[in-house]
């Protein structure tokens, strides 16, 4: 169970952050959100497709590592086994949030970092500090800072892509089923991806406003990443053998 709180270095002096990867510190997901600013980055590893949310029926991008629940296949020997791993998990276990701040008498929000006590990152013996023996953040805080604010804004615009996408029809629905060497069955479903046939029915004019905003480009490597399949399907018949002996 979580349990969310502001950041502040009189509460929260000792604690660190344990940076290494494994399934104990959450890292066993099958996908992640992603942000169109952050594409360039992840197309070139991980497949790239749009998820319903079941709860609030939103669409947003996401990274896949896997075919199933809990399935990240680029997770072994306590290791991330690519060199770039998205930021919304890179950033557990803290959180951006608003705080309302008074200045000159006029009440601004300010963006501040909150972070989960409960989560498995945290400890107070291994791991990164937080803040410096003697005062103020240390490094590894100030580029969680970084990450946090990168990844405010790329959730925002991410939002505002999908919306585009929905509003020029280019989203369609696909069932994706996989069968293994061994025989086994897995098939995916609520996952959306761009329909090409309608991209390129695309006004000149539609397509340089998406080009713009950068979004053409977004869609291109959205397409791109889901040749990744392809590794995916590599790597979980490669750990099917294994298992097998």
């Amino acid at each position: 169970m979580s349990n969310i709180v502001l950041l502040n270095s009189a509460a929260h002096q000792e604690l660190k952050v344990i940076t290494e990867r494994g399934a104990a510190y959450g890292d066993a997901l099958w996908f992640t959100p992603t942000f169109p600013l952050e594409f360039r980055s992840v197309q070139a590893q991980y497949p790239i497709f749009f998820h319903k949310e079941q709860q609030t029926g939103r669409l947003q991008p996401v990274a896949l590592f896997g075919f199933k629940h809990q399935e990240n296949l680029f997770l072994q020997h306590k290791n991330w086994q690519h060199s770039y791993i998205p930021l919304s998990i890179l950033r557990l276990p803290f959180l951006i949030g608003q705080q309302t701040v008074r200045e000159d008498g006029v009440e601004q929000q300010q963006r501040v970092i909150h972070l989960d006590l409960e989560h498995p990152r945290i400890s107070k013996e291994q791991g990164e500090a937080l803040f410096l023996p003697f005062g103020g953040n240390s490094p590894y805080l100030e580029q969680v800072a970084g990450m946090l604010e990168t990844l405010h804004f790329g959730l925002q615009d991410s939002q505002q892509f999908v919306n585009q996408l929905l509003e020029l029809e280019l989203l369609e629905s696909f069932t994706l089923d996989v069968q293994l060497d061994d025989g086994t069955k897995h098939q995916m479903v609520g996952f959306y991806t761009i329909n090409e046939d309608k991209l390129k029915g695309l006004s000149a004019h539609t397509l340089e406003a998406l080009h713009q905003r950068g979004y053409l480009q977004a869609i291109y490597m959205a397409l791109a990443s889901q040749s990744n399949i392809r590794q995916l399907l590599r790597l979980k018949n490669l750990l099917s053998q294994q298992a097998a002996g």
